[in-house]
Parts: structure tokens; C-alpha cells; sequence
């Protein structure tokens, strides 16, 4: 067989093992955004669901269903705790004025015979009805407490009455939350353990479906590509930057 013979048998081959393959988006390119989360509501029960399938609840009886709007964690704005800021200037000032002037000391006060303080929370985030998919979404928690927290008083976050976090603020990843809805609870406690205020809120997980697709659909592409001759993962490389030029 020529040479010239050779190299067209070649060709033919190549061209016949790359339609398998043309088709076929790269490995490398993003996932398409995540469908948009509706609300199923039972006219009879009450019962809230969230999916991201609404077809399967449009065909039955007595459900309205609806879409919300939901905002990642990245979009969520955290509003700013009540803090105090000390000027190093007034500080360095008082400082000078005591070494100069003798000052009287008020009278000590026993914290132990203050009365607790009334303190006020609010969950800014997660808003209410709010739902996450999981795995891809985390649960940003957010808290505000008026006034300030007093010496000896603590603040805890819990997920399904388990403590998560010490503090204000957490974030929540979903990857092994079960679908469904779920408690976040925001407790303040006395240095002697006793609950001064709590408040909690409901937030539902459901499964993403459309990642789910898009990883086995990905897997798939991965296995495809494995089964290529080499020549014929050379020609999908070049064919790929030459798309990638022409854009």
C-alpha cells in the first residue's frame, strides 16, 4: 500500500471514530445554572413542599404551586453586629489625666446581683420559607442581638437542636443534610447556663436534581473520552482549540 494510501485510510478512520465525540461539550466547561426552586402548597393539608420538578405536582388535584426567589450564599449581605469602637487617642488621654489628677473610685458592683438583661434577637438570615440545594448551596446564618452581649452572657447557634456554632454567625454546608425541613435555633445563655432569649426559624433542603444530571452526564463525557483511540483524543484537542480560537 502507498503512502499516499495510508495516510487516506487514516484520515477515513479518524473521522469515522470522531463523530462519537464531536458532539460532546468539553470536560472542562461549566455547569448550567440550577433550575429555579417552586412551592408546592397542599389546599387541604397546608403541607409546604419545595422541588425543583413542578411538573409532577401541576397534573394533581389541589396543589398550588408556585416559584420563589432564591439567593446564594455569595449574595447574601451580612448586616453588622452592634460594636464599639475605642479611640486610642482618648484612650492615651485618660491614661495621662490619671497619672496627674488623683481620681475616687466608684463603688464596686457584684455582677452576680445585676438583674439579666432583656435582650432582643433577630435571624436576618437565613428569611423565612427560605430552601437550599443540596449539596451545592450552604446555610449562611446570621443573627442580631440588642443590646450588645453582656460579660459572662454567650451566644450559640443549633441545626436541628444540635449546637453548630458559638457566636452570631455560621455557615452551614448542605452536603449531608437529608432533604426536608430542617430547625436553626439561636440561644443566649448566662455565664450560669441559664437560656436569657432564644428565637428559631424553618429552612428546607431538597436535592439538586440538576447537578445530579450534570455530574453523570459529565461522567459519562469522562468514560467516552477513555474509550478513544489517541489518535482520535488528538483530533477532539485540536478541534476544541479551534473552537476556542474562533471564539
Amino acid at each position: 500500500m502507498t503512502l499516499l494510501a495510508k495516510s487516506s485510510f487514516l484520515k477515513g478512520k479518524m473521522q469515522v471514530g470522531l463523530w462519537m465525540v464531536v458532539a460532546t461539550v468539553s470536560l472542562c466547561a461549566p455547569l448550567t445554572n440550577a433550575a429555579p426552586i417552586y412551592k408546592v402548597v397542599d389546599e387541604q393539608t397546608g403541607q409546604v413542599t419545595f422541588t425543583d420538578r413542578p411538573q409532577s405536582y401541576e397534573q394533581q388535584a389541589g396543589k398550588q404551586v408556585s416559584q420563589i426567589t432564591i439567593a446564594t450564599g455569595s449574595e447574601t449581605s451580612r448586616s453588622a453586629g452592634l460594636n464599639t469602637t475605642t479611640n486610642p487617642n482618648t484612650s492615651r488621654q485618660s491614661s495621662s489625666a490619671t497619672q496627674t489628677a488623683t481620681t475616687t473610685k466608684p463603688p464596686a458592683v457584684n455582677p452576680k446581683n445585676t438583674a439579666p438583661v432583656n435582650y432582643q434577637l433577630a435571624i436576618i438570615e437565613p428569611s423565612e420559607e427560605r430552601a437550599y440545594r443540596r449539596p451545592v448551596q450552604n446555610i449562611d446564618v446570621n443573627v442580631q442581638i440588642k443590646p450588645a452581649l453582656q460579660a459572662g452572657d454567650s451566644a450559640s447557634i443549633y441545626f436541628d437542636d444540635k449546637e453548630v456554632a458559638q457566636g452570631l454567625s455560621t455557615s452551614i454546608a448542605t452536603v449531608d443534610i437529608l432533604p426536608g425541613a430542617h430547625t436553626i435555633k439561636a440561644v443566649v445563655q448566662s455565664e450560669t447556663g441559664q437560656t436569657l432569649e432564644q428565637i428559631t426559624r424553618t429552612v428546607y433542603v431538597i436535592q439538586n436534581t440538576t447537578t445530579l444530571q450534570d455530574n453523570k452526564r459529565k461522567a459519562e463525557q469522562l468514560l467516552a473520552y477513555q474509550k478513544l483511540a489517541w489518535y482520535q483524543k488528538l483530533m477532539l484537542k485540536l478541534r476544541q482549540q479551534e473552537i476556542a480560537k474562533s471564539q
